[in-house]
């Protein structure tokens, strides 16, 4: 954020709204018209906790601007149109006592709690959002292994390699990077070969995909390929991608 010693944003913002906010401190608005957590997080990070604890008509003001990065308040005064291109970031537990699918078997939700907890996002945001990851639960013998991880300086580099990548892909055009291909991008720099059509068709029959989740397949893909460093997506490439969309959140 900016104040009057610093009035230049120099570091991408990182907004986390709390599960109560309202549809308006999300996507703005008011009787004087100001930014609400969807434009102030602009080319940074908007992060839910807790997703299905939103109401459900201010998770539904995410839609229009997860797709077109702006989102337009209007008034009977006239209408403000704001920039809203950020990166979308949810968590949630599995049902409301978050112990669901554990091998303890604590959970004390029946079925039909946790499928009425599941509708509470619906099935347009679901098909938005890129990646679906199932997260287990980690047990004590993981906790108390020592492994060395990847830090986070190399994985730093990796992101930068690919971005370097789509800069040059991208330059003298308006888009920045894969996520913002358009149609026509997508059909000339996500090419698959035979095996990749045989499982992306596979895919969309067994997952019923949608247009819309078929082109943010092929972005992801795209991007998995670039921090390989290859010049084609591969099958595998393609099925890491493909794998994202299999949660039993869209089924």
């Amino acid at each position: 954020m900016t104040d009057p010693a610093h009035p230049l944003v120099t570091q991408r913002p990182f907004r986390s709204p709390h599960h109560t906010a309202s549809p308006v401190s999300l996507s703005g608005g008011g009787t004087v018209p100001r930014p609400g957590e969807i434009s102030l997080a602009h080319n940074g990070i908007l992060f839910l906790d807790e997703l299905p604890e939103f109401d459900k008509t201010a998770l539904e003001t995410l839609r229009q601007p997860l797709e077109d990065g702006v989102v337009t308040i209007t008034r009977v005064s006239g209408s403000l149109t704001l920039p809203s291109r950020f990166m979308l970031v949810c968590a949630m537990n599995p049902c409301r006592c978050g112990w669901y699918g554990h091998p303890s078997g604590r959970c004390t939700c029946s079925e039909s709690q946790v499928e009425s907890y599941m509708r509470r996002i619906s099935g347009p945001l679901l098909d938005r959002i890129d990646m679906h990851i199932e997260v287990p639960s980690v047990e004590y013998e993981a906790m108390r292994r020592r492994e060395k991880p990847e830090t986070s300086a190399q994985v730093r580099q990796r992101v930068n390699a690919a971005r370097d990548i789509q800069k040059r892909r991208f330059a003298g055009t308006a888009v920045s990077c894969n996520a913002y291909m358009t149609p026509a991008m997508i059909g000339e720099y996500c090419l698959l070969d035979q095996a990749g059509e045989r499982l992306m068709k596979g895919a969309f029959d067994r997952l019923g995909l949608t247009g819309r989740s078929h082109d943010r397949i092929l972005r992801m893909a795209r991007t998995i390929a670039d921090l390989d460093g290859s010049e084609r997506i591969e099958a595998a490439h393609l099925a890491e991608a493909i794998q994202y969309r299999s949660s039993n959140l869209l089924k």
